[in-house]
């Protein structure tokens, strides 16, 4: 039996994998085939939609299904298809409208199991579109006929997120759905029960993996539930504080090939799954 057998490793990108300028490094690549050379199930839960996951695809070349939009899909890059997908529902609409007409200067933006559209754009919005490459493709709220998956709010002054997040928590169909921040910019709506975490369990149970042989990395809010579910998880030390305190262990930050520090300790015996 392989050192790695039987183990899932699934990892956040952006603060976690990632490096500050974009790129992964080489001792990460590295870590993470020795991993799956000893037969370890290597892969990411992003909230990234797999329009713009191909790339991570060909650089970490996961050995498996990855979990994408904040843990309302699961991706099987291998066949090109969803395995699974948890919707919003229509309703969560008029909470698009709400935000629409109190807080104009937010961005809003929709993702569909294939497409990402966007309702009303601003610099926040832009540079999502500069990190990802994605086009700008218009689409009001009255116009989407595609079934959701998530919808992102976004603007770059905090003071514009605490007001959005006041005003999203007093509509009374708020108690429908989750919310989550992505990113210091990004605050999102899920399906209730929608999460990272989920996500894991539903992929480990898709792979017939035991939760406790599951390991997690993260380093932001929406990767807690995650690293709360795992057998055994890890923080980054750049991570936020929420994340720190839901993971089992902090490691070495994002540019210090966190991953490959991690890979390293369970080949050594220095972190153990039960």
């Amino acid at each position: 039996m392989k050192k790695f057998e039987g183990i899932l490793f699934c990892t956040d990108l952006d603060g976690t994998l990632y490096s500050d300028d974009k790129t992964v490094s080489k001792e990460n690549l590295d870590a993470i085939e020795y991993f799956k050379s000893e037969g370890g199930l290597f892969t990411f839960i992003t909230g990234r939609v797999p329009k713009t996951s191909k790339s991570i695809c060909n650089t970490i070349k996961p050995n498996t299904p990855y979990g994408c939009i904040n843990g309302a899909g699961i991706y099987d890059p291998f066949s090109n298809r969803y395995l699974w997908t948890q919707q919003l529902p229509r309703e969560v609409l008029e909470l698009v409208r709400y935000v629409d007409v109190n807080l104009p200067k937010i961005g809003i933006q929709f993702n569909t199991e294939t497409e990402i559209y966007f309702h009303k754009d601003n610099s926040a919005l832009e540079r999502f579109r500069r990190v990802t490459g994605v086009e700008n493709i218009s689409c009001t709220y009255e116009e989407l006929h595609d079934p959701l998956l998530k919808i992102v709010f976004a603007h770059h002054e905090e003071d514009q997120i605490a007001a959005l997040k006041d005003l999203l928590s007093r509509h009374p169909e708020s108690r429908n759905y989750d919310f989550i921040r992505s990113e210091r910019i990004l605050y999102e709506i899920l399906p209730k029960g929608v999460s990272k975490g989920k996500a894991l369990v539903k992929l480990a149970e898709l792979l017939g993996i035991n939760m406790n042989k599951t390991i997690a990395a993260g380093d932001y809010n929406n990767d807690v539930s995650m690293l709360q579910t795992a057998g055994l998880s890890f923080a980054v030390s750049n991570a936020v504080d929420e994340a720190k305190a839901a993971a089992d262990h902090i490691t070495v930050s994002n540019n210090e090939h966190a991953i490959a520090t991690i890979i390293d300790g369970l080949d050594r015996g220095v972190w153990m799954l039960s």
